[in-house]
């Protein structure tokens, strides 16, 4: 009986020392926090649940998505970057990532300094949109109008500082054209008076106007994109319509905490960019125009790189500053 207590001894121990010499590469060995820095519903949250859903099923680990909405996606962003480095805090977000700290002076994160870049996870073009009432049938008829009668026309924005925003205010400045840009808390809001005819029109990223689009409650004017984009073949690109060179578009990327280790990176980038090229993921995003990636650590910070040069030039040219801070 003793022995049979020692073995039973013996064995408990070797357990639980198995359990916490789990080697990195095992990760991961437990549920994963993926944040998600606005409110449900949005493109960045539509993107971030069918990649946790697809990490799930590869790990067999929990990926749950949780909103930590606010300040233009700086709270939960914030969060992220002061979050233990182990792999278990992770952040889905958006170019609005690399913004803010640009308009503005009071951002509490450094992009390249506070996190670690994982995963490109894709691309979506914008659309820029109008009321059907406007006397315009694409961009270039809006741009004359809007040229002829400075101040008439407005155009609405999800959030200052976000990429919509800034397609608008690059739009204006390449155009050399004045309209007022009004400010929401959130796209729910630039739709309701889109669609209602309190605005002239807006930029944002397709998933959120297309349904909308195609139910004739608003008119496409142009994608923002370099070249046209299956889901809306017949409208032009904002090159197209008399601004020569023009390219934005919206993207999502997978980041964790700076100083991950890089093991973990590795394993997270792998398995990121299998769950968004998947059948699965494609089925559900691709309809909306989103553009599966995947590039891995290495070259997703050379687009961020590239990116926020890119950015910050527009930002200085233009002169655009969210004011208050």
């Amino acid at each position: 009986m003793t022995a049979f207590r020692a073995l039973l001894a013996a064995l408990a121990l070797l357990s639980v020392n198995v359990v916490r010499a789990q080697p990195a590469g095992s990760y991961p060995n437990h549920g994963v926090k993926i944040i998600v820095p606005f409110l449900p519903g949005g493109a960045v949250d539509s993107v971030a649940r069918v990649l946790a859903q697809r990490l799930s099923e590869q790990t067999g680990q929990p990926f749950i998505v949780e909103n930590r909405g606010g300040a233009n996606g700086v709270i939960g962003s914030d969060l992220v970057a002061k979050a233990a480095p182990d792999g278990y805090t992770l952040l889905v977000q958006a170019t609005t990532l690399i913004l803010n700290p640009l308009l503005t002076r009071s951002s509490p994160y450094d992009v390249v300094r506070d996190f670690t870049p994982i995963t490109l996870l894709g691309t979506v073009p914008m659309v820029f949109s109008a009321h059907p009432g406007l006397p315009a049938a694409n961009l270039a008829e809006f741009l004359a109008l809007a040229r002829a009668n400075p101040d008439r026309y407005s155009l609405g924005v999800a959030s200052l500082g976000s990429p919509g925003h800034l397609a608008e205010e690059a739009i204006l400045h390449q155009a050399q054209i004045k309209v007022q840009v009004v400010s929401y808390k959130g796209t729910a809001g630039v739709l309701n008076d889109l669609i209602g005819g309190h605005l002239s029109g807006s930029v944002d990223a397709l998933p959120a106007y297309l349904a909308h689009i195609r139910a004739g409650k608003l008119r496409a004017l142009a994608v923002t994109t370099a070249h046209r984009i299956p889901a809306l073949k017949e409208v032009p690109t904002v090159a197209e319509s008399g601004l020569p060179g023009f390219d934005m578009a919206s993207w999502y990327g997978l980041w964790g905490p700076a100083r991950m280790p890089p093991q973990v990176v590795s394993s997270l980038a792998r398995e990121a960019a299998a769950a968004i090229r998947s059948p699965q993921s494609n089925e559900r995003l691709a309809e909306q125009g989103f553009d599966a990636s995947g590039l891995g650590p290495e070259e997703f910070a050379r687009w961020i790189t590239t990116d926020l040069a890119r950015f910050s030039t527009l930002v200085r040219d233009a002169n655009i500053v969210i004011e208050g801070n």
